[in-house]
């Protein structure tokens, strides 16, 4: 019994640590129906996970993990189910870690490159998005379902 609880917690402990390539200290300011966010967090990552750490007054109050699931505080769910539960049920699942990371929404659908980045306008039945992506500024905003992102150097 001793060996297959120390087996255990082997195991599921070197599945939490992450080594994060990537540290950066944001600005970041988040509005959706369950999130609603401004001050300084975090943005760690590294070529296959994302974390985002969000502080109030030097407290961690959410921290969200992104792999092949994405954990809150509330617990583990699956891309859509995130999506499902605090974003749109119409959003592709790597929506969220796209905009972390400053990456292309919907698979580059309407891509615009601008001077320092590239701006996309999607707009259907469920969605009406305008994500623009400078060398310091990520902005996404969804008009039909009230949700903001908006991340920036703290620099």
């Amino acid at each position: 019994m001793k060996y297959i609880l120390l087996i255990f917690t082997l195991l599921f402990s070197a599945c939490s640590i992450k080594n994060y390539e990537h540290v950066q200290s944001k600005i970041i300011i988040i509005k959706s129906p369950k999130i609603k966010f401004a001050d300084l967090g975090y943005i760690r990552n590294s070529d296959k996970a994302v974390e985002l750490e969000l502080f109030v007054a030097g407290k961690v109050i959410e921290k969200i993990s992104v792999n092949h699931l994405i954990c809150v505080s509330d617990g583990c769910m699956s891309k859509s189910g995130f999506n499902k539960d605090y974003l749109s049920v119409a959003y592709p699942d790597d929506t969220l870690q796209n905009i972390l990371l400053g990456h292309e929404i919907y698979e580059g659908e309407n891509r615009v490159k601008t001077q320092d980045g590239f701006e996309q306008n999607i707009e259907d039945e469920n969605v009406n998005i305008v994500y623009k992506v400078s060398s310091n500024t990520i902005f996404f905003k969804d008009r039909k379902n009230k949700i903001i992102f908006k991340i920036k150097d703290t620099k």
